[in-house]
């Protein structure tokens, strides 16, 4: 999972803020309930303090000691309702204290003396040896001709804390399964709120400048998303426009320059093969030639590409053997690499079948190896490969020439550019022969990479789709082990 998404990050949001309220409440409910629950068990002890001190203790000159020690287990049954009862007088003198609950749930000798304290009303918690509690509240009696008394109310928090105990479990059980359900609810809510960003996000990256006249999908809902959307689809329209332009220009431009460049070919060609003309303007008008034929070149390659991006080049697609159209193509170049004394290889005997444009795979081919031959020095070698391999048709051109820098491979497919403007210029390029290749390989579903090592030399691979034949089998393995040039 992205961590970094907008779906992750709302719903860490949005199931951590409320775990965060949640814990919040649940937290204030158990402090809560502790603290009235405690309050509550020791108001009730200090009400039965005053009971007894306002009952009993103040009529003690009239009844005696013994009568209210009496009352005190008529009246509370201490060891019965497992209730700790002590009377002492100002100066420690035990007067009553009860005895110990009949369950022994606690040792009332275990509960200290202590001198009464300046309050009239007091209370405290006494942790017992079998690790009980203890709440007891204190009362300082006094009245005029009465001696002094100390009353101590006291009663276990076993109840309470079982209480808080069957409440701390519940929420302790009970908070995990509501962030769960908190956390997939709003895992949902997300989901549900960002499909138009998905919807759009898909469209959008269906659309390549081939079918820029396609829009992204606006949702009606009269939010930032749809405010999104339509702006997108707008700017989307002007892109199209822009290219449609590009486009225009592009194919108006080489198509209007072909017959005038084609006249003045025809014209400097008579010209050079004029006798009559001086020796040293022949000369001159050779090179005029030169540059003629080299700017026909260029204008075809544009023609080619403005017919490739509005795909009125696409001719009728068939199944075809690459492998025997490699080795016709290498035979047709083999002249050019022998004037330059490079060794041309095709290494294609498996009969290899495709499904495309036969017309345009060959200029593929020839693209190829053209600039292969142009960049491989005297003595170099050339090799075209063909092989089948896991349902994929490979074909791949290596030469042993002067290499393309790290920095520049990743440009190499665009248009006009040029690794060394000093060198194609010498090799008379302009930088439209791998636009050209990238453009035929994306028409047909393909893929074309290169590799390269500086002085060393090159290796560009296309994969297209392999098709089965009686022949051959989507399962054929290669035949031709992998010769490294370079």
């Amino acid at each position: 999972m992205n961590v970094r998404s907008i779906k992750f990050r709302l719903v860490a949001w949005y199931a951590g803020l409320l775990t965060g309220i949640f814990v919040l409440l649940c937290a204030s409910l158990y402090l809560d309930l502790r603290n009235f629950l405690e309050n509550g068990l020791r108001e009730t002890q200090a009400r039965r303090a005053r009971q007894v001190a306002n009952a009993l203790l103040a009529h003690v000159p009239q009844t005696g000691e013994p009568y209210v020690t009496s009352q005190i287990k008529d009246w509370y049954a201490p060891e019965s309702n497992d209730r700790f009862i002590r009377i002492t007088r100002a100066d420690g003198t035990l007067v009553y204290v009860s005895a110990a609950p009949k369950d022994g749930a606690f040792d009332p000798a275990e509960v200290p003396i202590f001198p009464p304290p300046p309050e009239v009303e007091t209370s405290r918690t006494q942790k017992l040896s079998g690790g009980d509690t203890l709440l007891i509240a204190s009362l300082r009696f006094k009245s005029a001709g009465n001696p002094d008394y100390f009353v101590e109310f006291g009663e276990l928090l076993d109840p309470v804390e079982r209480m808080l105990n069957h409440l701390f479990l519940q929420l302790a059980l009970g908070l995990p399964l509501a962030v769960g359900i908190i956390t997939a609810g709003g895992y949902w809510l997300v989901l549900r709120a960002l499909r138009p960003v998905e919807r759009i996000t898909h469209a959008a990256e269906r659309i390549t400048q081939l079918n820029l006249s396609d829009r992204l999908p606006v949702a009606n809902s009269g939010d930032e998303l749809e405010q999104l959307s339509v702006a997108l689809n707008r700017m989307i329209a002007r892109l199209d426009e822009a290219f449609q332009n590009s486009r225009r220009f592009a194919a108006d431009a080489s198509h209007d320059l072909r017959t005038p460049l084609t006249i003045l070919r025809g014209e400097l060609e008579n010209l050079v093969d004029d006798p009559q003309q001086d020796a040293a303007l022949r000369e001159r008008l050779a090179g005029l030639l030169e540059e003629a034929i080299h700017l026909s070149k260029i204008v075809e390659q544009l023609f080619i590409l403005t017919q490739l991006d509005s795909g009125e080049s696409r001719g009728e697609w068939q199944r075809f053997d690459l492998a025997e159209l490699a080795r016709t193509t290498a035979d047709q170049m083999s002249l050019l690499a022998e004037d330059k004394n490079i060794t041309l290889i095709c290494a294609a005997d498996q009969p290899i079948c495709v499904l495309g444009d036969r017309s345009r795979i060959k200029q593929v081919i020839v693209n190829l190896l053209d600039n292969a031959i142009k960049y491989t020095p005297p003595q170099g070698r050339v090799l075209a490969r063909v092989d089948g391999v896991n349902g994929t048709a490979i074909l791949e051109v290596e030469d042993t020439g002067i290499g393309i820098p790290p920095d520049a491979l990743p440009h190499v497919f665009e248009r006009f550019y040029r690794v060394d403007k000093t060198r194609s210029a010498e090799a008379e390029s302009a930088g439209l022969g791998l636009a050209i290749v990238k453009s035929i390989c994306a028409a047909h579903g393909a893929e074309v990479e290169g590799f390269s090592v500086p002085n060393a030399g090159s290796r560009f691979t296309v994969k297209l789709p392999l098709q089965k034949t009686e022949k051959l089998s989507s399962s054929h393995e290669l035949q031709n082990p992998k010769s490294n040039l370079f």
